[in-house]
């Protein structure tokens, strides 16, 4: 499929967003969120600052959705974490039909009213870690039904779903340059050795300081990591390739930028 090979040389999502946001509106998903949590705990919603989370949604719409809490009242967000695969947004919620709308249900609908997000489809992606969680939910054009959605998916829905596997993917692996990074390379460097199986005394020998500095660097790891312990730390920062990454060096006449995966709100458009 000639629409996948552009995906395979994208170096930033950044850049992997704008170019994945241009692609999925030719198809007329024009506003789409996408969102992977891997550290999700026994409850269904937790912690958003946790998530990588990447849309091109107004920005008044992301404040109520997201930093608002109202997301823990979505019906298709609620599917995808229970869930895998495509589902059309008619469909979920004819499941439900004959269960009463809470308030907050309620509330979020009305928001989806105001912002034209009446018809689309969502994705949720398999996982094979633990309590994580991944999908995308793709609105179509406010000139489009959920009739002509479903005529799109019809048609087109089996490629839509191999560029989105695709984009996440490489979403997964991909540095994000636009936001500061989340750790400091001493901080990346430390959790690193701990990786590697060294102890606070093989640590400090490693990169001539003692202990206490070690100690130091660790706290402000886990500090800036929103975690409790070291291994909590070093799981999280390997997930969001805050570690053990390849610093690539800038081309000529740009400037490196240092990135934060973890809460972060690419937008385009």
């Amino acid at each position: 499929m000639k629409r996948l090979r552009p995906y395979l040389s994208m170096t930033s999502v950044e850049e992997l967003w704008a170019h994945h946001t241009e692609v999925m509106a030719s198809y007329g998903f024009d506003r789409l969120f996408y969102a992977f949590n891997a550290f999700r705990g026994a409850g269904l919603y937790d912690n958003p600052e946790d998530a990588l989370l990447l849309t091109n949604m107004p920005t008044d719409y992301i404040d109520a959705y997201v930093d608002g809490g109202m997301f823990r009242d979505g019906v298709m967000m609620r599917w995808a974490i229970q869930n895998t695969g495509s589902a059309s947004w008619e469909r979920v919620y004819a499941e439900m039909a004959d269960q009463p709308l809470t308030d907050g249900e309620r509330a979020l609908r009305a928001l989806h009213e105001r912002h034209g997000i009446l018809a689309g489809y969502t994705i949720s992606f398999p996982m094979a870690i633990k309590n994580a969680n991944a999908g995308i939910g793709m609105a179509v054009r406010r000139d489009m039904t959920q009739a002509d959605a479903d005529a799109v998916w019809a048609e087109h829905g089996a490629e839509i779903e191999i560029l989105n596997h695709v984009a996440h993917l490489c979403i997964l692996q991909l540095p994000a340059t636009g936001q500061r990074r989340l750790l400091t390379p001493r901080q990346a460097e430390v959790l690193e050795l701990v990786a590697d199986g060294k102890t606070m005394q093989d640590i400090a020998l490693i990169l001539g300081r003692n202990v206490a500095t070690v100690e130091k660097h660790l706290r402000g790891a886990r500090d800036a990591l929103g975690v409790e312990t070291t291994a909590q730390a070093v799981r999280k920062a390997s997930i969001l390739n805050q570690i053990f990454r390849i610093e690539t060096l800038p081309h000529k006449g740009q400037q490196a930028n240092l990135s934060r995966p973890a809460a972060s709100l690419a937008q385009t458009g």
